[in-house]
C-alpha cells in the first residue's frame, strides 16, 4: 500500500475504523520515539512498581510546575485586588481605563501562545519555562512603579507576551511524560496553582494593603512588587528543578525512562506517534473540526473563569462589605474550587471520561450566576460565587485535557492545543469589557453575558459527544469487518493518519 499523502487520506476513507495489531518487533526498527535508541528494552512492571515511577515523576515535576502558574495567575489577576488599593485614583482610571488595561494583557497573550508552543521542543523546557517565568516576574515587579496610565497599559502588554508561553507549553509538556488517561488530574494538579493563586491573591492583598504608605507608594503598587518579586524567586529554583524530556530525565534510571517513552510512545496508535515536524500537522490542526468545537467549550467556561478572577474583589464589595473585610472574603470560595477540582480531576482519569465534568462545572457556573444576578440576599449572592469559582475552575483541567486526549501526533497536538487555548483565551479580553462600575452592585449585564458563554458550552459539549461516540461506533464496525477481509494498514500509514487513523479511538 502506498505511503505517500494521498493515498494515506484516500486509505481513510476506504477503511476507516480499520484496527490494525502490529507486532513490535516489525515496528521498531523503522521509528524512534522520545530518544528510544538510547535506552534499553522496556521493562515488565507490576501495578505498584508503575504508581511508584509515576509518583516520582509526580514528585519531580508537578510541585515546581504548580508553584510557576500560581505566580502567573497570581501576576494576571493581582490587579483585581490592587483595584481596591487606590490603583484607580492614583493613576486616574477613570471610565473604561481599568477595563481597557485588562484587555491588552489578553490581545499579545493569545497571538504569542501558538508559536511559544512551536519552539517548546527546539528550546529546552528546563531553560525556556523558567526563563519566562524569570522575564516576568520583573515585569510585574516593575508594574508596581508605573506613574501613569500608559505606562499600566505598556507593563500589562509585556505581561502577556512573557505568560504566553507557560499554559499550552505545560499543558503539552505534560502529555509527554504521562498515559492520555494520566493526564486530567496532572493537569488538575497544576492548574490547581490558579485556584490557590486566587486565594492566596485576598490574603495576600489584605497584608500588603498595611505597607500603604511605605516609601512613599500605595497598598497596589506593594502588591504588584512584592508579588513580582516573588515571581522571580520561583523562576530561579525552577531553572536547577526543572528537567527536559523523559529520555534525557537524570532522575529515572535507564529502565525507569525506557518505560516511560514506550508507555507514551504506543498510548494513542499501536505503531506510535509522529515525533517529526512537518508543515502539514500545522494544517491538519487548523482543519481538523474538534480544534474548533473544543474552542467554543474552551470559552464557555473560561470567559465565566476569567470574570470571576478578575472581579470577585468588586463583586463581593458591592455586597456592602469593607475593602479589608472583601479582600478576606474571595478566600473561601477558592479553597472550596480547589478540594473541587482535585475530587473531580481523580475521578475523570479513573473513569477515563472528560464530558461529565465539564456539563457538572457549566451547571455550577449557571446555578451561581443566576443567584448572582437576582434579586437576593447578600448571603445568597456570596453562596453563588462559591459555585462560579468552583464550576470555572475545576470543569476547566477537563477541558484542556480532553482535547489533548483526542490529537495524535507530536506536532499537531502542539499545534492543535495552542489553537486551543491561544483562540480560546480571546474569552479574557471579553471578559475584562463586560463589568463595569457603574453596574454594581448587581452587574446583570456582565452576568448575562456570563450564562450566554455557558449556554453555548450546554449546546457544543453533547455535539462534540455524540460526534465521538458516533465516529468510535464505525471505527469498531468496520474494524471486525476489516478482521474478516484480512484488510491491513502499513504502520507508516497509521503514523501518519495519526487520530484518522482507524485504530484510534476519541475519549469522552
Amino acid at each position: 500500500m502506498a505511503a505517500n499523502d494521498s493515498d494515506a487520506r484516500s486509505a481513510s476513507l476506504e477503511k476507516t475504523g480499520v484496527e490494525l495489531m502490529v507486532e513490535e518487533a516489525s515496528v521498531k526498527p523503522n521509528i524512534t520515539y522520545g530518544g528510544e535508541e538510547v535506552l534499553p528494552p522496556p521493562p515488565d512492571l507490576s501495578e505498584d512498581q508503575i504508581k511508584a515511577l509515576y509518583r516520582k515523576i509526580d514528585l519531580r515535576l508537578m510541585p515546581i510546575l504548580t508553584l510557576m502558574y500560581l505566580c502567573s495567575f497570581l501576576d494576571r489577576g493581582n490587579i483585581g485586588n490592587a483595584k481596591l488599593q487606590g490603583l484607580l485614583t492614583q493613576l486616574h482610571l477613570d471610565g473604561d481605563k481599568y477595563n481597557i488595561a485588562l484587555t491588552m494583557y489578553f490581545i499579545p497573550y493569545c497571538l504569542f501562545e501558538c508559536p511559544a508552543n512551536l519552539v517548546l521542543k527546539k528550546f529546552r523546557p528546563s531553560r525556556w519555562l523558567p526563563g519566562i517565568t524569570l522575564l516576568w516576574g520583573v515585569i510585574m515587579t516593575l508594574m508596581g512603579l508605573v506613574k501613569n496610565y500608559p505606562q499600566l497599559v505598556g507593563t500589562r502588554i509585556c505581561l502577556g507576551v512573557a505568560e504566553a508561553g507557560l499554559f499550552p507549553g505545560v499543558v503539552y509538556y505534560l502529555t509527554l511524560w504521562y498515559p492520555r488517561h494520566m493526564i486530567q488530574y496532572r493537569v488538575g494538579l497544576f492548574f490547581g496553582g490558579a485556584t490557590l493563586a486566587g486565594a492566596f491573591s485576598g490574603l495576600l492583598a489584605f497584608g500588603i494593603s498595611f505597607m500603604s504608605g511605605t516609601a512613599g507608594m500605595l497598598g497596589w503598587s506593594w502588591i504588584f512588587i512584592i508579588e513580582g518579586l516573588a515571581t522571580v524567586v520561583v523562576g530561579v529554583i525552577a531553572f536547577f528543578v526543572l528537567v527536559d524530556f523523559p529520555h534525557t530525565a537524570k532522575f529515572l534510571t535507564p529502565e525507569e525512562r525506557a518505560y516511560v517513552v514506550h508507555r507514551k510512545k504506543y498510548d494513542n496508535s499501536t505503531v506510535g506517534e509522529e515525533e517529526h515536524f512537518e508543515i502539514r500537522h500545522i494544517w491538519e490542526a487548523i482543519l481538523d473540526w474538534q480544534v474548533w468545537l473544543h474552542i467554543l467549550i474552551y470559552m464557555s467556561i473560561i470567559t465565566p473563569l476569567y470574570g470571576i478572577s478578575l472581579f470577585l474583589p468588586s463583586i463581593i464589595n458591592g455586597f456592602g462589605y469593607t475593602t479589608a473585610i472583601s479582600q478576606l472574603l474571595t478566600v473561601p470560595p477558592y479553597v472550596f474550587a480547589t478540594a473541587t477540582l482535585l475530587v473531580w480531576a481523580i475521578w475523570s482519569d479513573r473513569i477515563k471520561k472528560r464530558y461529565p465534568f465539564v456539563l457538572a462545572g457549566l451547571t455550577y457556573i449557571l446555578v451561581g450566576f443566576a443567584i448572582n444576578i437576582s434579586d437576593v440576599s447578600a448571603g445568597a449572592k456570596y453562596f453563588g460565587t462559591f459555585l462560579v469559582v468552583a464550576g470555572a475552575y475545576a470543569g476547566f483541567p477537563g477541558v484542556v485535557a480532553w482535547l489533548g486526549n483526542n490529537l495524535a501526533g507530536h506536532y499537531k497536538r502542539g499545534v492543535g492545543m495552542a489553537l486551543h487555548i491561544g483562540i480560546g483565551n480571546f474569552a479574557g479580553a471579553i471578559a475584562s469589557n463586560i463589568y463595569h462600575s457603574q453596574d454594581a452592585p448587581r452587574y446583570i449585564t456582565g452576568h448575562a453575558i456570563e450564562l450566554m458563554f455557558v449556554g453555548i458550552g450546554f449546546i457544543t459539549v453533547p455535539i462534540v459527544v455524540l460526534l465521538y461516540k458516533r465516529i468510535n461506533a464505525h471505527r469498531d464496525a468496520l474494524a471486525r469487518e476489516a478482521d474478516e477481509k484480512g484488510t491491513r494498514y502499513t504502520p507508516e500509514e497509521l503514523r501518519r493518519l495519526g487520530d484518522r487513523a482507524p485504530d484510534f479511538r476519541y475519549t469522552l
